[in-house]
């Protein structure tokens, strides 16, 4: 479809959910919202590393947020949004804490430097995410937790993601956060002996933060700019962390050479615009030059990280200039390589799309229909909105009717919405002239 790869947990759902209840939103929840959207998890993690107790931090988190609502209505929207936030929400824990017994068995543990020098991190919500990935928690329980706490997802978002109800979703972050506080998993970047086992966590994280970003699974917009925007900034802070990991360099090459194209992906009436129909003069091409270096780093290693593959595969659409000028075949035997490494319902899926673009559409549909029994893509639209468009360049119109018909029951996302209800026009149409 689109150009894709593709207890305490009330606050920010609180914050969202009631900015969304405005029907006219005044300038105060407008900026309460744009904060909650692109400061909360920056805003959670500083409050974190004062509480050392997730759930309280995103209590007192949830009550600034709530504060700000009353308060910028008296005496105006700060300069500085997430610092007041901030200073909000610590200056509330730190009176939580005072009045607990427990503060004088928290603030040895607190000021307590770590056994072994942090390395320089320049953001506190690297230190959450690393939290968050502790090989203690299942690696779902890993991503849903950071999905909720650093990219500020409601928790129905994340359950859409997972493809749970939100019930379910509620109670998995619940006991990973009280996991966390049983075992005492420290708020802090692991030592450097215990750093690569957890960077595999980290970088599916912010793969999985720039996917639901890149194509948002729900809503007006077809980009949540915010949650892009956090994974390559994340993916910044990983590579200063570990710059001669290669699957950092994989990740970040992938997010800048798949971002780049994001100024073609909508035309002027803000309807999809397919990568074959894009403006190629409107990529990034700055991000395109980074994100080519940091290919050719990530892939001398052997074998190559799935990050490094996904990036070569982003970096040859990124080198033709003309849709037709494609490399199918250079695209279709790095699939093949990457589901050597990575044997992905998704990646075979966007193999059988390259195998009807560089062999036949015949061929293309029997590769996706290998596929229709993988219990993984149930309900997945871009499987069916895959198998309407090879079936339409077949000419079996009622087949692909069909396929379009099944596309838009499993999607929420108005604009690829609009796009599959065009495209479903236009054969009806064709249909009619017959």
């Amino acid at each position: 479809m689109a150009d894709s790869p593709r207890g305490g947990a009330g606050g920010a759902d609180a914050a969202a959910q009631g900015a969304r209840a405005q029907n006219h939103p005044d300038p105060v929840t407008t900026a309460v919202t744009e904060a909650h959207r692109r400061e909360w998890a920056l805003v959670l993690a500083a409050t974190a590393r004062v509480t050392g107790d997730l759930d309280l931090a995103e209590e007192c988190v949830q009550d600034a947020y709530a504060k700000a609502l009353t308060t910028w209505s008296d005496s105006g929207i700060p300069t500085r949004p997430a610092a007041w936030l901030t200073t909000t929400a610590r200056n509330r824990a730190l009176d939580l804490l005072r009045r607990d017994a427990a503060l004088r068995r928290r603030l040895p543990l607190l000021i307590e430097e770590p056994p072994d020098p942090e390395p320089d991190i320049p953001d506190d919500r690297l230190r959450l995410i690393f939290t968050c990935c502790h090989p203690a928690l299942a690696l779902e329980a890993q991503v849903a937790l950071t999905l909720r706490l650093i990219c500020g997802l409601t928790t129905s978002e994340v359950a859409r993601a997972f493809l749970l109800s939100e019930p379910t979703m509620a109670a998995r972050i619940t006991r990973a956060k009280k996991k966390i506080a049983a075992a005492g998993i420290p708020y802090r970047v692991p030592d450097s002996e215990d750093l690569p086992v957890r960077v595999e966590a980290v970088l599916t994280v912010v793969d999985l933060v720039f996917t639901t970003g890149h194509t948002a699974p729900a809503g007006d917009d077809l980009v949540r700019t915010d949650l892009v925007d956090r994974a390559r900034d994340l993916a910044r802070m990983l590579r200063t962390l570990l710059p001669g990991d290669a699957g950092v360099a994989g990740l970040l090459a992938f997010i800048l050479l798949t971002d780049a194209r994001r100024k073609a992906r909508l035309d002027a009436h803000g309807r999809l615009v397919l990568l074959a129909d894009q403006d190629r003069t409107l990529w990034d091409r700055a991000a395109i030059a980074e994100g080519r270096r940091l290919v050719r780093e990530a892939l001398r290693r052997r074998p190559p990280t799935r990050y490094a593959l996904m990036a070569a595969i982003a970096a040859v659409h990124a080198d033709a200039e003309r849709w037709e000028h494609t490399d199918w075949l250079e695209i279709i035997g790095l699939y093949d390589i990457l589901l050597r490494h990575w044997p992905s319902p998704v990646a075979a899926l966007n193999r059988a799309v390259a195998v009807g673009f560089g062999r036949t559409p015949e061929e293309g549909l029997r590769a996706l229909d290998a596929l229709a029994f993988e219990p993984r893509l149930a309900g997945y639209a871009y499987l069916a909105a895959a198998r309407a468009d090879i079936l339409r360049r077949l000419g079996r119109v009622a087949d692909a009717r069909a396929a379009y018909e099944e596309a838009l029951l499993f999607t929420d996302n108005e604009v690829e919405r609009g796009f599959l209800t065009a495209e479903l026009g236009k054969l009806q149409r064709f249909e009619g002239k017959r």
